[in-house]
């Protein structure tokens, strides 16, 4: 009996190959009929014997292609007509826009074998590309995602490529950013004054200079990266000098996982990340004594190592022959990565000496992703190019809402329907460039998902960039989110819970509903609101943004609030060495409550044991403190603890660290070594908070703990709190889809909103 199904699919199913995928579905079983993208994802016209439109519609999910995501399928009876044929015909416009773009993705295995084959007529172009691979996101003018809507519209293709590009059998069929030799975009070499080098091989030239110890710009998918060898000390030290960037760790490309292992240690899990499709750089181990210089990552046990992930890094690593490259973001220190030939000339002035460019526009930034294996999951660290714009899928539908995220590492979101959008990594927004990205991030966003949503969702604190952009919007309705509260909804939203669990929030910062900092917290919370069950005592934060630049503060913090000015006399090197006036102004700002606010933070209690042992007395960039007191941890069994105390206050509890500064001084003065004392110290933190939740837990009745906050991009310390937790019958849930710091924040602040506006009634 001859049938005719209709077939609606959502999801990631435009630019990956679906169309071709569903034609060849269809002919192989010779079904006639129509496939077309529209705004909400594709439409499927099906028609033929019973049996073989049912087998196309079980197998059509079951083998769509890798890149694809389908999210709803559904299928509907309609009525027979006289196609003889099964054909793709063209997107309509005018609808409204539901379907999802793809990110972008790392060059396949088919395009990289026909980039080295001599006898391919795209030999050595450094723009091949498929439906399975290449740029998407960062080309994307509009939607549908369709040739003329993105930045390779200016490069009408050759007979050659359209011929590829018509043919539903061909893996390039309707490949956006198709393009060869003769008709697609190409690279020059310009010097550091902007003018074009002439010279036969622009790549090679490219790879000369950095053999000989230069920095060369290249422009990548979402931006450009500042190069030089990995393995000259001189070049590496030249690069850091430059860019400013005096300690912070640069990110390393190496040709292959099997380099990688030269340098660091690598499991099957690290393996897995590496290679794929998002190719992020990954926090592996480093080995002792390999040929990557110091400099690159100085004072820390890890490297972060990614593989070439565009054409042209597979030919400029081959063409050198180099075994790793630092390939950092292409900015000065803290502003957003460049992305058009002349604006990195004249913003990465006196930072490269080539730059490597092409005539394909970048039209959206995108920095590279970070990810870590923690407790044998990858957690985002940085969630960015690979992985932006495909949505965190959520437990149920939510209204239209924008969140703008915090003031450090922001992100923004945007929620529509059962998915939640979050931009690519934005950075601080602490000067122009930042916010103006911001600006281009939201409206970027807004554009493609065609949402204008009625409500922000914001941070509590009055002075972020974020929020008061948010409190300017005359015509939204604003939900200010606590910061800490938006941390522990945002790790329930990726796990799909319902109902309330005690969420332990641990950074270096939020603003308090009490007008304190908070930082180190244990909340009851649900997505509506939160109560405040325990947190570490408030100690001074003396100079307020000067101490968190400055470690050595909050050690003389904690020090006068547990011995008063007795520690003065202390015999412990830290004491010894401190500067006399310097201290006694800092004691004295202290006392008259001068610029020195109330913080609970955790990020902070680090700082002051790192500077207290001896590690950290200023840091060059955020988190530096905490992130060498994590690598000092000694490799022995020690299973010394150092105790925290919690002290009932009213209804809830207060974490004394009087106990541990006294066992850490004790320690000090019997000259431990600080890799034993930091062991002792995070141990210290586990037991207190694996204690903590079974206080919690009496109370409440609550079993399921939820981990965010910054201070849980710390491997040891989770991996520690996780088992100890699960150990008490816990069930725990971490981050994995979204940064457990502040890049995951936004996805908090969307959720808490939408949950009290339906507590409010709005819709």
């Amino acid at each position: 009996m001859e049938v005719r199904r209709h077939i609606e699919v959502s999801g990631i199913v435009q630019g990956v190959g679906f169309r071709p995928y569903v034609y060849r579905l269809a002919t192989r079983r010779h079904l006639t009929g129509t496939i077309r993208n529209t705004a909400a994802g594709v439409t499927i016209e099906v028609q033929g014997p019973s049996e073989a439109v049912q087998d196309f519609v079980d197998h059509l999910p079951a083998e769509a292609p890798a890149l694809a995501r389908i999210t709803s399928l559904s299928v509907h009876e309609a009525a027979c007509n006289g196609d003889l044929d099964f054909r793709i015909v063209h997107s309509q416009a005018g609808e409204e826009v539901r379907t999802l773009i793809s990110p972008d993705v790392a060059i396949c295995p088919e395009c990289l074998h026909e980039l080295f084959d001599p006898k391919d007529r795209r030999y050595g172009y450094p723009f091949i590309n498929c439906t399975n691979c290449g740029p998407r996101f960062t080309i994307v003018r509009d939607i549908p995602y369709d040739r003329p809507s993105t930045s390779m519209a200016v490069f009408p293709m050759c007979p050659a490529c359209r011929a590829e590009y018509d043919d539903p059998l061909n893996r390039r069929f309707h490949a956006q950013p198709n393009a060869c030799w003769d008709c697609g975009p190409r690279v020059e070499l310009w010097n550091k004054l902007g003018r074009r080098i002439d010279c036969r091989d622009p790549i090679a030239e490219a790879a000369l200079g950095l053999h000989t110890g230069l920095v060369v710009a290249v422009k990548g998918l979402g931006g450009f990266h500042l190069a030089a060898d990995a393995t000259s000390a001189a070049a590496v030290a030249l690069l850091r000098e430059r860019k400013r960037r005096v300690e912070k760790p640069f990110a390393v490309m190496v040709p292959a996982v099997d380099t990688a292992r030269e340098f660091c240690e690598l499991d099957e899990g690290a393996r897995a990340a590496m290679e794929s499709v998002q190719r992020p750089i990954v926090l592996l181990a480093k080995r002792t004594h390999t040929a990557i210089a110091d400099a690159v990552a100085p004072f820390n046990r890890y490297l972060g190592v990614f593989l070439p992930y565009t054409p042209l890094h597979h030919l400029l690593l081959r063409e050198g022959g180099f075994k790793a490259l630092v390939m950092t973001s292409g900015n000065l220190s803290e502003e957003p990565i460049a992305i058009d030939n002349r604006e990195a000339v004249s913003r990465l002035d006196g930072l490269a000496d080539y730059f490597l460019v092409h005539n394909r526009d970048i039209l959206l930034r995108c920095d590279d992703s970070v990810v870590r294996i923690a407790g044998g999951v990858t957690r985002q660290l940085r969630r960015s190019r690979g992985f932006v714009p495909v949505p965190v899928f959520l437990k149920d539908e939510q209204p239209s809402i924008l969140a703008v995220g915090g003031e450090l590492k922001n992100t923004i979101c945007l929620t529509k329907g059962k998915h939640a959008f979050l931009s690519q990594h934005i950075g601080d927004l602490e000067n122009v460039e930042s916010y103006s990205f911001f600006h281009e991030a939201i409206d970027h966003l807004q554009r493609i998902l065609e949402i204008q949503p009625g409500t922000i969702a914001c941070d509590l604190h009055p002075d972020y960039f974020s929020t008061k952009w948010a409190q300017q919007q005359r015509d939204a309705h604003v939900v200010g989110v606590q910061h800490h509260h938006a941390h522990i909804a945002s790790c329930m939203a990726e796990n799909h819970l319902e109902g309330r669990v005690i969420g332990f929030a641990l950074d270096g910062t939020g603003y308090g509903t009490d007008g304190h900092i908070w930082g180190g917290e244990v909340l009851v919370a649900g997505y509506q609101d939160f109560e405040r069950a325990a947190h570490f005592e408030y100690v001074l934060l003396p100079g307020g943004t000067a101490a968190i630049r400055e470690p050595w503060r909050m050690a003389v913090s904690y020090l006068a609030h547990h011995f008063g000015r007795d520690f003065l006399n202390l015999d412990i090197p830290f004491v010894r060495q401190l500067d006399r006036p310097k201290t006694e102004l800092l004691l004295r700002m202290m006392e008259q409550k001068l610029n020195s606010p109330l913080t609970s933070s955790c990020g902070r209690l680090f700082d002051a044991v790192s500077a207290l042992v001896g590690i950290r007395h200023q840091v060059n960039y955020e988190a530096q403190a905490a992130i060498e007191l994590e690598m000092a941890i000694s490799s022995s069994d020690d299973q010394a603890a150092y105790r925290l105390e919690l002290l009932p206050d009213g209804q809830n509890w207060v974490i004394s660290t009087q106990p541990l500064f006294e066992a850490l001084l004790e320690d000090l003065g019997k000259s431990v070594p600080p890799g034993i004392i930091s062991r002792r110290f995070h141990n210290g933190l586990a037991e207190a908070f694996a204690q903590l939740a079974c206080v919690v837990r009496e109370k409440t009745g609550l079993d399921r703990v939820c981990l965010s906050g910054g201070v849980f991009h710390n491997a040891y310390l989770s991996q520690h709190l996780e088992t100890q937790l699960a150990v008490a019958g816990f069930e725990v849930f971490t981050h994995h889809e979204v940064p457990a710091g502040d890049g995951g924040l936004s996805l908090g602040q969307a959720v808490v909103a939408a949950a009290r506006l339906d507590g409010e009634g709005h819709h």
